[in-house]
């Protein structure tokens, strides 16, 4: 099991040096920081010592791991349109997404799984069919067009919820919330269903075929033979054993979430880190743009090797079978 953690660790620090090295290519070739950082009655001297102090003057090879060694520490560098350390921009950013990925997870995992229960259940009835049609075109649909037409209907022809913004918010200590006030859950209602609708049609469709598949084996088969109830049978037998792909796939569903959420927060002006990504894109903030890369790609690294090892722990087989030819070599 040991050998199993090093490795899954070792591969996910390869992804990340990997992904350092794409920033540190966008540091390279997206502008001379130097002429983002200083105006144009700048002089040469000026120039020249800023280029000493960020390190520009060494050989490409050491600014490299410069840059690796300043990540591994949080530090970024100083935002070019801002003039604030990056570290603090996403850190003051992230509970607006945290916040936001945290509720279109729960609406996702809370909607989908028992739509892909009713849907398999009684795949002919009405209800499954519509089931399968919304799925279709929670699918296809993409999460900005969903949020617009969100923002027409609530907000500007029934005016129920805000159009955009993240409401009042609590500060507790550096955490802020809009969870614990009335305007921030209202403003917090369409940029959740805006994110999570492609995710639960996603796990609807995956739960609806993993039973499907489920209540065709034998042993549900014996199970209803022994006459245990319909409920026993679809939700301690048949739901329990087709969980284990939903588990995978939260876990890459969080990362996901959190890495395409600067559509949705772009829509309705969330001030989450994608809406901080864009700015930084339409600005050519640099540090910005690295920083998101990075701390982006560490999150869903780590939710990936989480989920991978809480799936080595809970298949014995796969455990065993590793083990197995980790020795065959």
């Amino acid at each position: 099991m040991l050998a199993i953690v090093i490795r899954r660790l070792g591969n996910a620090a390869l992804v990340m040096l990997v992904v350092a090295f794409v920033a540190f290519v966008i540091f390279q070739f997206l502008g001379d920081p130097v002429q983002l950082m200083l105006n144009e009655q700048a002089s040469a001297a000026e120039r020249e010592a800023l280029r000493v102090r960020l390190g520009l003057d060494q050989p490409v090879i050491m600014q490299f791991f410069s840059f690796v060694l300043r990540a591994l520490q949080g530090d970024f560098g100083v935002s070019y349109r801002n003039q604030q350390d990056v570290i603090m921009l996403i850190v003051e950013r992230f509970p607006a997404t945290f916040e936001l990925v945290v509720v279109a997870t729960v609406l996702a995992l809370g909607i989908g799984i028992p739509l892909g229960v009713l849907a398999a259940i009684n795949p002919q009835s009405l209800a499954a069919r519509a089931t399968r049609l919304i799925s279709m075109v929670g699918v296809s649909v993409p999460a900005f067009v969903v949020g617009i037409v969100l923002i027409l209907v609530l907000s500007v022809e029934l005016n129920w919820l805000p159009a955009f913004g993240r409401g009042d918010v609590v500060q507790i200590g550096r955490w802020s919330t809009g969870l614990l006030t009335p305007s921030g859950r209202m403003a917090l209602i369409m940029p959740a269903i805006s994110l999570a609708l492609f995710q639960i049609s996603f796990i609807t469709r995956l739960v609806t075929a993993e039973m499907l598949e489920v209540l065709r084996t034998d042993y549900i088969k014996f199970a209803r033979a022994r006459g245990l109830s319909d409920r026993a049978v679809n939700f301690h037998h048949a739901l329990k054993n087709c969980l284990m792909p939903v588990v995978t796939m939260t876990g890459m569903m969080i990362g996901d979430l959190i890495a395409f959420a600067l559509v949705t927060e772009t829509v309705f002006q969330w001030p989450g880190m994608g809406l901080l990504f864009v700015q930084a894109v339409t600005f050519i903030d640099i540090p910005v743009m690295a920083a998101y890369l990075m701390i982006v790609s560490f999150i869903f690294v780590t939710l990936n090797t989480i989920v991978d090892l809480i799936y080595v722990l809970v298949d014995p087989r796969l455990r065993h079978g590793m083990a197995g030819g980790a020795r065959a070599h």
